[in-house]
Order: C-alpha cells, then sequence, then structure tokens
C-alpha cells in the first residue's frame, strides 16, 4: 500500500469516526476536521473566558494563599541518636535496661519535619518535659537538596 492510498484510507476513517460521534447529525467529515485544527466550518472550537481569581490585589492573593498555609498541621521529630541491635539482645530488654545511643550526652539532635531535616538543636528541660532549643536552621539550598 502506498503513501497515497494509506493517506486516503486514514481520511476515510476519520470521517467515520466523526459521523459516529456526531450522531450523523448531517455533519460532514469536513467539519470534524475543521473543529479539531480551529478553523469555523459551522461549529468550530470556541475560546473560554475566565474570571481573574485573584479578586483583589496581588499582596491581597498572597495573604490569603499563607492563611491557607498556615492551618496545615505538620509532624516535628527529634532524632537523640541510634543503636544497632540484634534481635535475641532486643529480646533481653526489661523495664529499666539501657540502650546506648550513638550520641553523646550534649550532642546536638536533629529536628525533622514531616521527616525533612529542619535543623540541630539541644535538648532542655522545661516544666519536668523534654524539650529542644533550636540552634542550628540549615540553608533553605540545603533543605531543597533533602527533599529529593
Amino acid at each position: 500500500m502506498d503513501d497515497e492510498s494509506l493517506d486516503d484510507a486514514l481520511a476515510d476513517a476519520s470521517d467515520e469516526q466523526a459521523s459516529a460521534e456526531a450522531g450523523d447529525s448531517g455533519s460532514s467529515g469536513d467539519d470534524w476536521a475543521a473543529a479539531m485544527t480551529g478553523g469555523d466550518a459551522g461549529g468550530g472550537a470556541q475560546t473560554s473566558a475566565f474570571d481573574n481569581l485573584a479578586g483583589g490585589s496581588a499582596v491581597d492573593g498572597e495573604s490569603q494563599n499563607m492563611d491557607f498555609l498556615l492551618d496545615i498541621p505538620l509532624e516535628v521529630k527529634v532524632e537523640l541518636g541510634h543503636a544497632d541491635m540484634i534481635i535475641n539482645k532486643m529480646l533481653q530488654l526489661t523495664q529499666g535496661s539501657v540502650v546506648e545511643l550513638d550520641k553523646a550526652a550534649g550532642d546536638s539532635v536533629e529536628i525533622y519535619v514531616n521527616d525533612k531535616l529542619l535543623g540541630k538543636g539541644e535538648v532542655i528541660v522545661v516544666n519536668e518535659r523534654f524539650g529542644v532549643r533550636i540552634t542550628e536552621i540549615i540553608s533553605q539550598a540545603d533543605r531543597i537538596k533533602n527533599m529529593g
């Protein structure tokens, strides 16, 4: 089959498809082709006009966006350290057992927000509860690298 007859067969198939989709309401393949290519052959494509969603100045829109973001809950975790142990040692743990971590007392701890490193801090006690004083926040460039 040569290229010209293949093109004719594709054009005929497109015409049949257009007739079937239009429900044979008298539209021809030319109408369908014009509508698909943006031509105006009796019912071509129309453009839609959309209202401006900002509804005010850019500052108002930015303020509304920030207000929306301020209500998103985040999970904050503080990692004191790690310990590797085999199952046998873990099964021997009882109340009062001590698990030695890979950090020394006084070392900084990592602060994670939604499992992404935010910075480092030091553990403090406030009203008989543990807390973390933030001592370092990683740079924005490093936070972006950690997101991937």
